[in-house]
């Protein structure tokens, strides 16, 4: 009984290894995308895994909810921290934050 339970154990935890790869190089895919339309660095090309945790999509079946975070730059001298949330391998948020440009007051 023993074997079965650590066999169970290894099968699903290789799943889960798995299935968080797939969804890490869907995220990168997205934040990469993202970055390259808004004309931005996409920094270090990775995305760093910021939580997990189950989640219902819209047809009620039960996925993983994965949240990353990844930084860009828009000038090149700086980092500035984005972030992308998965359902499964769907993308339901992806965030650049980027800072607001400079107000420029004229003189006259």
């Amino acid at each position: 009984m023993t074997e079965i339970f650590f066999l169970i154990l290894f099968v699903a935890l290789g799943w889960l290894w798995w299935d968080s790869m797939q969804a890490r190089e869907a995220a990168v895919a997205a934040a990469r995308a993202a970055c390259d339309a808004e004309g931005l660095l996409f920094l270090d090309d990775t995305v760093g895994i910021a939580s997990l945790k189950p989640a219902r999509n819209a047809s009620g079946r039960l996925l993983l909810q994965r949240a990353y975070d990844f930084e860009f730059s828009d000038t090149g001298d700086n980092r500035v921290k984005g972030s992308v949330v998965m359902l499964g391998r769907r993308v339901l948020l992806l965030n650049l934050q980027t800072r607001p440009l400079a107000t420029v007051t004229t003189l006259h």
